[in-house]
C-alpha cells in the first residue's frame, strides 16, 4: 500500500516535470525540471527493484546529460531578448490539451481495468551483468552509434553558437 503511494507521487513528479520543461520559457528552468523528472523517474525504477536501472538513471541521466546540457546552456548564454516570441503559446497548449484528452481518458479506463501484480522476471533481468551481457554482445553497435551522434550533435551546436557572434551586446 506505501509503495502505491510513493509511485503516485513520483508520477505527479515526473508528470509536473515533463510538464514544466515542456512550458518553461527560460532553458535552465527548464533543465531542472528535465532533472526533476528524471530523478523522479529513478524513483520508479527503484520500486520496481532494478537498482541497476536506478543507478543508471541517477549518474548517466541526472548526473551527466543534465550536466552537460546545463553547461552548454550556460556557455552559449542566450538572452531572453533574443528568442522568438510565442504570442499564441497558450492556445496551441490549449489545443494539443484537448487533442491528447480522448486519449488520455482511454489510457485512465485502460489502466483501471489491468492487474495490480508484475509477471515475474528472470533472476539476471536488471542485474550489472545482464545489462552488460545484452548491451555489449546484442546491442553493441547501436550504443556506439549514439554515443558518436551525441558527440557531434553537440560539438556541433557548441561551433555553431559560436560563429554566431557575441550575444552579449
Amino acid at each position: 500500500m506505501i509503495e502505491q503511494g510513493i509511485f503516485w507521487i513520483l508520477t505527479l513528479f515526473l508528470v509536473g516535470g515533463s510538464l514544466g520543461m515542456i512550458t518553461s520559457r527560460h532553458s535552465v528552468f527548464a533543465s531542472a525540471n528535465f532533472m526533476l523528472a528524471m530523478i523522479a523517474l529513478s524513483g520508479i525504477f527503484a520500486l520496481l527493484n532494478q537498482s541497476f536501472l536506478f543507478l543508471a538513471q541517477i549518474l548517466v541521466a541526472v548526473g551527466a546529460v543534465i550536466t552537460l546540457a546545463l553547461l552548454v546552456i550556460v556557455s552559449v548564454n542566450i538572452h531572453q531578448r533574443y528568442t522568438p516570441d510565442e504570442p499564441n503559446m497558450r492556445r496551441w497548449l490549449a489545443g494539443v490539451s484537448l487533442l491528447v484528452l480522448p486519449f488520455f481518458v482511454l489510457l485512465i479506463n485502460t489502466a483501471g481495468k489491468m492487474p495490480i501484480s508484475f509477471k515475474d522476471v528472470p533472476a539476471e533481468f536488471g542485474t550489472v551483468r545482464g545489462v552488460g551481457a545484452t548491451l555489449f554482445s546484442d546491442w553493441v553497435l547501436p550504443f556506439e552509434l549514439v554515443s558518436i551522434l551525441l558527440l557531434v550533435a553537440m560539438l556541433a551546436a557548441i561551433i555553431i553558437s559560436r560563429r554566431g557572434g557575441d550575444h552579449d551586446a
